[in-house]
C-alpha cells in the first residue's frame, strides 16, 4: 500500500509555547480568571512542572462540579453498558487515519456482505441485552452508497434508498424486540433525515474532529478526499442536534495534524454550542494512534503529555459539569492514572 506524505503547517508536536507565555496562562488560571482561547492554546503546550499546575486547576473544577451533584469525593468514573452494532464498514470519505472501514474488495474476502442483515442486527442487539447491556451503539460509514455501487444496489435490492433510511429502520427494529436504546452515529445529517431518526433514538453522536479546513481542503492532510469531514458542515450538524434538542456526544481527534491553536479553537466551538442549546452531554478527547495500512501509519502517536494537557484544557474549557472521556482502549494502562488525575 502507497503510504501518503503527511504536510502540515506547523504540525502540534512539532510546536513549542514560550514557558513565559504559558506560565502566564497558568497563573491566570491561579487568579480565577477565565480561559480564553489564546491561554488554552498556552495551556495545550504545558509541560514539567506547567503541566503539574494545569492538572490542578482542572481537578479542582472536576472535584467542584462533582461535589455539586453529590459525589464530594470526585472520583466516580461513570460508563455505559452498551453493544457495538457495526451496520456497515463501508464508506464514502477517505481519512488518512481510519482502521473502521473496508472495501467492496475486503468484504467479498471475508465473505461478508455490505450492510448487516436485520437478523444480524438483532442477533448482535439480543446478546448484549442477555449481558446486561442497556444502550445499542450503531456506528457506520457514511453515505457509502454515493461511492460504492455495491453499497446502493444492496440497499435498493431491500427496498431502501439510503444507509440513514435503513438505520432508522433496523434502530425501531432492536428498540421493539429488545428494549436497548438505540445511540445512534449516523454521520452528517440533513435536517429532515435528522428529524426522523430523533424518534427512534434518545441520544446521537458525531465526532467534531477539528475545526481545522487545512486538514480537510489540503492535499496531504488527513482529511484530504472526505467530503464528511468539512468542519462548517459537522458544526451545523451539531447545532442543528442542538436545535433538535437531541443529547449529543461529540469530541476532538488530536495529533492528525491539527495546530495547538487549532485544538483550542475546536473545544471552545463545542463549549459555545453547549452554551447555546445546553445538548451536548459528554465530549471525547481522542488520541491519535497510528494503525497499520494506513496512509498515517507512520505518523507519530499523540505524546502523553499533550494528551494529558488536551484533556485538561478540556475541562477548563467545558466547565465543571461537563462529562469529558478519555477512550480507555486507546490508553496506555501508564498513562490512566494521569487521565484521571
Amino acid at each position: 500500500m502507497t503510504t501518503v506524505s503527511i504536510q502540515r503547517t506547523p504540525p502540534a508536536h512539532a510546536e513549542t509555547i514560550p514557558p513565559a507565555e504559558v506560565a502566564q496562562a497558568v497563573d491566570r488560571l491561579q487568579t480565577g480568571q477565565p480561559i480564553d482561547r489564546a491561554g488554552a492554546t498556552a495551556l495545550l503546550g504545558a509541560r514539567g512542572d506547567h503541566l503539574e499546575r494545569l492538572l490542578e486547576a482542572a481537578g479542582a473544577l472536576r472535584d467542584a462540579g462533582a461535589a455539586a451533584r453529590g459525589d464530594h469525593e470526585g472520583r466516580t468514573i461513570t460508563y455505559s453498558r452498551k453493544v457495538f452494532i457495526p451496520l456497515t464498514t463501508l464508506c464514502r470519505d477517505r481519512c488518512h487515519y481510519c482502521v473502521f472501514v473496508d472495501t467492496p474488495g475486503g468484504l467479498r474476502a471475508k465473505g461478508a456482505q455490505p450492510y448487516l442483515s436485520p437478523e444480524e442486527v438483532l442477533e448482535i442487539a439480543r446478546e448484549g441485552a442477555a449481558m446486561g447491556c442497556k444502550e445499542a451503539l450503531f456506528t457506520l460509514g457514511d453515505r457509502p452508497e454515493d461511492r460504492w455501487d455495491v453499497a446502493g444496489e444492496w440497499l435498493q435490492a431491500h427496498g431502501f434508498s439510503s444507509t440513514l433510511e435503513y438505520l432508522g429502520e433496523v434502530a425501531e427494529l432492536v428498540l421493539r424486540e429488545t428494549g436497548l436504546l438505540p445511540h445512534l452515529n449516523p454521520g452528517v445529517m440533513t435536517w429532515p433525515e435528522m428529524q426522523r431518526l430523533r424518534r427512534l433514538s434518545p441520544s446521537m453522536g458525531m465526532m467534531l474532529e477539528t475545526t481545522s479546513r487545512a486538514l480537510w481542503s489540503e492535499p496531504g492532510g488527513a482529511h484530504y478526499g472526505s467530503p464528511d469531514k468539512d468542519p462548517a458542515l459537522r458544526l451545523r450538524v451539531i447545532d442543528d442536534a442542538g436545535r433538535s434538542r437531541i443529547p449529543f456526544t461529540t469530541g476532538i481527534l488530536l495529533g492528525i495534524g491539527e495546530t495547538l491553536a487549532d485544538r483550542a479553537d475546536s473545544l471552545f466551538a463545542l463549549a459555545d454550542a453547549q452554551a447555546t442549546w445546553g445538548h451536548v452531554h459528554e465530549v471525547i478527547i481522542q488520541n491519535f494512534r497510528a494503525k497499520p495500512r494506513t496512509a498515517m501509519q507512520n505518523e507519530p502517536d499523540l505524546a502523553t503529555d499533550q494528551y494529558i494537557a488536551a484533556v485538561a484544557v478540556a475541562r477548563l474549557v467545558m466547565g465543571e459539569q461537563a462529562h469529558i472521556q478519555a477512550p480507555p482502549n486507546l490508553t496506555d494502562p501508564e498513562e490512566l492514572t494521569l487521565l484521571i488525575r
